[in-house]
């Protein structure tokens, strides 16, 4: 072979490894090289409304990458567009546009904590639900209005609220409204084990009724240590077949939690939540208790005491009276404290 030959092969040779040096360092580039311009992990949320053009804005918004090529030619080779996974995704320092793209294709998300509170009204779980997942609150309030679904998940509107125990939950942001109802389902059935069914059977209650109980006696006290002393004293008049009397039926009776001073008037309000006219418990809960609440029905503490007032003292715990004499007395002064502060 000539020398001319020679230089001819080698110079094919040398062009044929450069060019592979630069395609493999595009592709290391492109593909392997870490783009985004971040200290620490950040999240986007891709919801059923985004696009190939908004995911793409998402990623730059929170990566800051250096370039978006090769998610691009990722997602045209995959036609990314027509099966775009919802859900909140990590973006980390480390990452690759291969290891991105395979995390959002795959539908590989990051949970999200999911708060539900103990609150007054099931359209408050609707709201507070919709705020902190991709659903829309009236997905959430559609289910819970649905009559023949709340049915079928062995619960009335009356007592739904029993369903729910307040508490974070690690879940993920695109689940569905049918979704959130079987987690809480399942929350519930594991909350309520075979030590506490025993519990509420000691009692004479089921579930349903301790949550119902445990909802007064949270509206009543806001006091940790004097839950149990209150939901003994409930229990008490149960037991004995006593009105239970409870201010704060009357309240969800009227549906004005704001009321300061229950008068003799709001006492005749016509309602089945209205314990000072009907016997037992209410038809379900007047709020969702927390577990605490539950606890302190579980486990109530055993006294003689059936009647209570709320102290002078407006501390927010109660006076206790195992008679009528001694109640009418601690309601006396409790009443002359609100007229010395002209409360009405």
């Amino acid at each position: 072979m000539n020398k001319q030959k020679r230089n001819i092969i080698l110079g094919i040779t040398l062009g044929i490894v450069l060019t592979g040096a630069i395609c493999a360092g595009a592709i290391y580039h492109y593909f392997f090289a870490r783009p985004f311009q971040i200290t620490e992990t950040t999240y986007i949320y891709i919801d059923r409304d985004d696009n190939l053009d908004s995911v793409y804005h998402k990623i730059i918004e929170q990566g800051n990458p250096k370039q978006m090529f090769g998610f691009e030619y990722q997602a045209e080779q995959n036609d990314y567009a027509s099966h775009i996974r919802t859900g909140k995704y990590a973006i980390k320092p480390g990452d690759n546009m291969r290891y991105l793209y395979r995390r959002l294709s795959m539908g590989y998300q990051t949970p999200v904590k999911l708060t539900v509170g103990s609150v007054r009204t099931l359209d408050r779980i609707a709201r507070n639900t919709g705020n902190q997942l991709m659903i829309d609150s009236v997905e959430v309030a559609q289910l819970l209005g649905d009559t023949a679904y709340v049915r079928s998940i062995g619960y009335s509107k009356e007592t739904l609220p029993a369903l729910f125990l307040p508490n974070t939950y690690e879940v993920y942001w695109d689940m569905s409204a049918k979704d959130f109802f079987n987690r809480m389902l399942r929350e519930h059935k594991s909350f309520w084990n075979e030590k506490r069914l025993k519990q509420a059977e000691a009692i004479g209650l089921t579930p349903t009724e301790v949550s119902t109980l445990a909802s007064i006696v949270e509206e009543e006290t806001a006091n940790a240590a004097e839950k149990p002393m209150v939901a003994g004293l409930y229990i008490n008049r149960l037991k004995k077949g006593m009105l239970l009397q409870a201010d704060p039926t009357v309240k969800f009776s009227m549906q004005d939690f704001g009321l300061k001073r229950i008068l003799y008037k709001h006492l005749e309000t016509d309602s089945p939540y209205n314990t000072y006219k009907h016997a037992g418990l209410p038809p379900g809960p007047i709020r969702i208790p927390s577990i605490q609440g539950l606890e302190s029905v579980l486990n109530y503490t055993h006294h003689n005491y059936i009647y209570m007032c709320a102290k002078e003292d407006f501390s927010g715990t109660h006076n206790f009276a195992t008679n009528s004499a001694q109640h009418a007395a601690n309601a006396r002064r409790y009443q002359q404290a609100l007229n010395r502060l002209k409360i009405r």
